[in-house]
């Protein structure tokens, strides 16, 4: 009898053991699992959610004349990644008013719920070609003669047709009807050139026929 219960007790003792063990190796996987899962808490609690200004700022917009003008209102808003969808898409661009053919400072609208937001479109000249020389030509005019318009007539180089029609002539100070020494003058981005410009009267030359 005595035996039986030793045995008993043995057996009872050795399963104790072997739990108690396995219990030592998995605690370690548990704590590693409940670790992680705290974690993974803190991170979504630092979470921040980017919250829009939906402020309406309008842009000052440049270009050069002849170019086009933008459709996209998100092209003329300072900064339309703050302003939410649904307002984007009930804004309203008028540009009517801006003339992109003619240079000068003009006015457009944005309007939302009513409200109207003012900006600017100035359209600027195209940067003109760089001439490093311009020479005048000395002229010699007949009396009662009519100065011709065409720019050759008075600038010596082969200029383009671009320089050309950019070059503003100052010829106002001629007096064709009476004779003597005049300045004319040519204007070109930025640079003033002069020359001058003689009117003549042709002497009458008399030829006597043999006898």
């Amino acid at each position: 009898m005595y035996d039986k219960i030793h045995k008993l007790a043995s057996g009872v003792f050795a399963i104790l053991g072997i739990l108690c063990i396995s219990s030592g190796l998995l605690m370690p996987h548990i704590i590693k699992f409940d670790n992680t899962h705290v974690e993974k808490l803190v991170v979504n609690q630092h979470h921040v959610a980017y919250i829009k200004s939906n402020e309406i700022k309008l842009k000052n917009i440049e270009i050069t004349i002849g170019d086009s003008l933008s459709t996209d209102i998100k092209d003329y808003l300072e900064k339309p990644e703050d302003i939410d969808n649904f307002i984007l898409e009930r804004l309203k661009l008028d540009i009517s008013n801006v003339n992109i053919n003619s240079t000068g400072t003009y006015q457009y609208t944005i309007t939302y719920n009513k409200k109207i937001y003012n900006g600017s479109v100035t359209i600027k000249d195209k940067p003109l070609p760089n001439v490093d020389v311009i020479t005048l030509n000395t002229l010699s005019i007949e009396l009662g003669k009519t100065l011709p318009s065409d720019i050759t007539f008075y600038v010596k180089e082969n200029l383009s047709d671009e320089v050309k029609k950019a070059i503003r002539l100052d010829i106002s100070n001629i007096n064709v009807n009476k004779a003597g020494i005049y300045l004319y003058s040519i204007s070109y981005n930025g640079k003033f050139y002069t020359s001058t410009a003689t009117v003549y009267e042709p002497q009458n030359i008399s030829i006597e026929k043999e006898g």
